[in-house]
């Protein structure tokens, strides 16, 4: 009796979710505090994070075999394209990725103001979903510009000139 007692107590103190990154994952992903009455737009903070995680991970293969020069854009798209194996579910992955991520993340903030997910005492967590959009929008800009060519130079050219619009300090920034 007493070693089968000290083999429960060793398990419970070797336990995997007592770690601390493991607990927070627990307490995070599988033991959320959810209401008993979700409705369907709920799930869209889990699409986005899937979405992100596929993002992430693609664009890492895909820097792999990125080459910032000019004149070999094009030839490293067909290189990804032809010559690595799966490049092209890569590629392809990656830009319809980013589609649905950007999809699903204003299906998601559709929800936040659905449900007046912005008021209090959630203010704090709407500020840093809003500059998680905006380093998104960011991000998103940067990947487009990335394999460079007239298309890129001129959405470039149209993005940037945006800013001229600020009033003030505008043109300041375009220049």
């Amino acid at each position: 009796m007493s070693q089968k007692r000290e083999m429960t107590v060793r398990k419970q103190r070797f336990s995997i979710l007592k770690q601390p990154i493991a607990s927070v994952l627990n307490q995070h992903l599988i033991d959320y505090p959810t209401p008993s009455n979700l409705r369907y737009w709920w799930g869209f903070g889990s699409l986005a994070g899937i979405c992100l995680v596929i993002q992430i991970v693609t664009g890492i293969f895909l820097a792999m075999h990125y080459t910032p020069h000019v004149d070999l854009a094009f030839k490293n798209v067909e290189h990804i394209m032809r010559d690595v194996e799966g490049g092209w579910l890569l590629r392809y992955m990656h830009a319809n990725g980013a589609f649905m991520f950007f999809t699903v993340v204003y299906l998601h903030m559709f929800r936040g103001l659905y449900y007046a997910s912005y008021s209090s005492p959630r203010e704090f967590v709407r500020c840093i979903g809003v500059v998680i959009f905006l380093l998104m929008i960011l991000t998103a800009f940067i990947g487009y510009v990335l394999p460079w060519g007239q298309m890129s130079f001129w959405g470039a050219t149209v993005i940037t000139s945006l800013a001229s619009a600020i009033p003030v300090v505008g043109d300041t920034i375009v220049t």
